[in-house]
């Protein structure tokens, strides 16, 4: 009789666990009612859907466009050999529904013209994702993880799935290997020897229940598979949006800043912006063993930010950029959020841990003997100041001091090119906050930098570095971009704009207005597909 009672009570389920169960089933049978009403079809089915037609497609179909549409949270990675860019996913917000892409697109840096390719087996639409490219089977591009989200954002579905697209096949390939990280996007993912490192992330699913991430994992592009690997030392705390960059040799990896949030009080978040920098070091004699370490950084303090944009120099020059960002201040209801958008660009010594700010300098020569340059430079100054002295002008040795009063702007030469470095200086939507008179005086040290935004995709090329696109706020609206810049980080001289972009002419839908006839009014659903009449994609002539 005892035993037939101990076994009863091994199998009785917790008041707490029942409670929990009926819980989840009131939410499904909610969701299923809403979705109805919404016309939606739950989002796990949605995604499963796509797969398999995706998985039907039988030729690669290409064509030649003008651009791709407004995007953020996309994936922009230089190709491993050829002169071009790749470009994949993506999202877009209208204030009524978002748009989350599944396109593939290069740029070829020499021609600069945009292809769309429609390959076989693609991956679902997302963002958030992660994408490394190899020099594997001549050349390959990997997609880890990400995001899908309805149109009326009222599911979410994170990924953990793993692909890769060859560039000569031109064609996906699913990865099925166990052990691999959970689901995830907002995590970051670099390409160091022969792994595929990810670091980071979270996880949401609309019910006040989130998870942050800093586990890592390693992915093995030589016997496919999967390993979570131990560490030992203080990690960094769990966080999204970081930063996440390899050494020259490969031997430590870096991470910095990122975004992660916890509860207040009930019903009420808190986020928390972090400006801290961890090193990650692999055992010297054991490479399955990996320690973490706080790091300390030099240089110039970079202000509180996320959703900044970064990537490293493909060469020995062990150095990184790092472009815009978004500090956020909650109001005191923790309602309302105001952000102030940048659009500074940091480089980083990935050796010496050195933060600097990096502006524009005027064109310098870069060869020939750096002290000639330098005496050249001094006597064409001499001259121009015996000019302005006899207008009864400032020289430009005292209109530059009035500005470095304004912003503590120095002169970094290191005899090949001249840099002009100081603090971060915030940015709004517009400009400078400086009068007419200290701007027009300051022009020859103020150029044009693209408009300030978060998560843009950015990418270098021979030595050439890309920003494409990103979101910025105003008030409550939300305006996603589409222009394109190049800098020559070697030069530093000009930032070329190779798209611009027109913000009058996308349209923000506010709350408050009826949502009717969406699919008509939306210009970003398919202009970026050029298709014929049968809705097929037509062939690249």
């Amino acid at each position: 009789m005892g035993k037939k009672d101990k076994n009863k009570n091994k199998n009785k389920i917790s008041g707490s666990i029942k409670t929990a169960l009926k819980t989840e089933k009131k939410l499904n049978v909610k969701q299923k009612k809403e979705l109805a009403a919404l016309g939606e079809d739950d989002i796990e089915k949605v995604v499963a859907e796509i797969e398999r037609e995706e998985a039907h497609r039988q030729r690669v179909k290409e064509a030649v466009i003008d651009a791709p549409s407004r995007r953020v949270n996309f994936s922009l990675t230089a190709h491993p050999f050829k002169n071009e860019l790749v470009m994949f996913g993506g999202e877009f917000h209208d204030g009524r529904q978002t748009l989350v892409y599944g396109d593939l697109f290069f740029y070829n840096t020499n021609k600069q013209e945009w292809t769309i390719v429609k390959a076989p087996g693609a991956p679902p639409p997302r963002c958030g994702h992660q994408a490394a490219a190899t020099t594997n089977h001549s050349g390959e591009l990997w997609i880890f993880g990400g995001e899908f989200t309805s149109p009326s954002e009222s599911q979410y579905y994170h990924y953990r799935d793993l692909w890769v697209f060859r560039f000569t096949d031109k064609k996906w390939e699913k990865i099925t290997a166990p052990n691999g990280p959970s689901a995830r996007s907002g995590h970051r993912m670099i390409h160091v020897k022969k792994q595929l490192i990810v670091f980071g992330g979270f996880h949401d699913n609309l019910r006040n229940d989130y998870k942050y991430f800093n586990d890592v994992h390693i992915f093995d592009l030589e016997t496919y598979t999967w390993q979570k690997i131990e560490t030992v030392g203080v990690p960094p705390a769990p966080r999204s949006g970081c930063i996440l960059l390899p050494t020259a040799d490969g031997s430590k990896l870096i991470v910095y800043g990122g975004y992660s949030k916890e509860k207040a009080k009930k019903d009420v978040d808190r986020g928390q912006v972090h400006t801290d920098m961890f090193l990650l070091t692999q055992d010297k004699n054991n490479a399955a063993k990996y320690k973490w370490s706080c790091a300390k950084q030099t240089g110039v303090r970079v202000s509180p930010r996320c959703g900044a944009s970064a990537t490293s120099v493909q060469s020995a020059a062990n150095q990184a950029f790092v472009f815009g960002g978004v500090h956020d201040e909650d109001d005191e209801n923790e309602e309302n959020l105001r952000g102030t958008f940048y659009n500074d660009l940091f480089a980083l010594d990935l050796g010496k841990l050195h933060w600097r700010v990096v502006t524009l300098s005027e064109k310098t020569e870069t060869s020939g003997n750096a002290e000639e340059r330098r005496r050249r430079r001094r006597k064409k100054h001499k001259e121009e100041n015996d000019e302005l002295e006899e207008s009864g002008t400032d020289s430009d040795e005292e209109i530059l001091e009035k500005c470095s009063e304004q912003s503590a702007v120095s002169i970094d030469d290191d005899g090949i090119f001249t840099m002009t470095v100081g603090p971060a200086v915030p940015l709004g939507i517009s400009s400078l906050s400086l009068d007419s008179s200290s701007a027009m005086k300051c022009s020859k040290q103020t150029k044009f930098f693209p408009s300030p935004r978060i998560n843009a995709g950015m990418a270098i090329k021979n030595n050439i570095l890309y920003i494409y696109g990103g979101i910025v706020e105003e008030g409550n609206r939300q305006y996603t971009l589409r222009d394109f810049y190049s800098l020559d980080y070697r030069k530093l001289d000009e930032w070329k704009t190779l798209m611009a972009d027109d913000l009058s002419s996308q349209t923000w839908f506010d709350s408050s207005e009826d949502s009717e006839d969406s699919e008509e009014d939306s210009e970003e659903e398919c202009d970026n597909e050029l298709v014929d009449d049968n809705g097929e994609l037509r062939e690249k002539e």
